[in-house]
């Protein structure tokens, strides 16, 4: 399969839209929190929310790659930055301005565990650096993205214990740039 990795257009609003929906329910389904639809609408709104504040600003206020399958033209992959979320700011507690949060890292389920997520990161990291970018943060409730995370980056800088209930817990990284994966 043939990779293409590129910003987004205006024309992919609904694919986009779509691609959140799928990836969120199948991530729910998979964590056992499929039943937190309100949790699942509210990720959804956010990150529409997201795309638009991408597309109005140019890029400035949040910064989108996508990755798409170049034989079918399907969306399978997607990351983002831009200023830090509420979670990691009230707990990192510090002035966050040249710290932007990489978050959106989504993948097709069809597509997970091909190494599309790392690419994508590694895309990110690299147009961070390009703008001079000194340090960057993610966080993630989700368990399996967790593991994920703490391979790639290693233990996170703070824990939220039982943040989502018992046992499940939110992780917060912050890393300086140049970071290599």
């Amino acid at each position: 399969m043939k990779l293409l990795i590129r910003r987004p257009e205006q024309s992919d609003i609904q694919a986009l839209h779509e691609f959140f929906d799928l990836v969120i329910r199948d991530t729910y389904k998979k964590e056992g929190i499929a039943e937190l639809v309100d949790d699942q609408q509210d990720e959804w709104e956010t990150k529409k929310q997201y795309v638009a504040m991408d597309l109005e600003s140019q890029g400035k206020k949040r910064f989108f790659w996508l990755a798409l399958n170049e034989e079918t033209n399907d969306i399978i992959g997607t990351i983002e930055c831009g200023a830090a979320n509420e979670i990691i700011q009230q707990t990192i507690k510090e002035e966050l301005f040249n710290c932007l949060e990489i978050g959106t890292v989504f993948v097709h389920p069809d597509y997970q565990n091909r190494g599309i997520g790392t690419m994508l990161l590694k895309k990110m990291l690299v147009t961070l650096e390009n703008r001079r970018v000194p340090s960057f943060c993610l966080d993630s409730g989700y368990k399996q993205a967790q593991m994920i995370w703490q391979k790639k980056f290693g233990q996170p800088d703070f824990v939220l214990e039982n943040y989502w209930g018992a046992n499940s817990h939110h992780m917060i990284w912050k890393r300086t740039l140049p970071f290599q994966i």
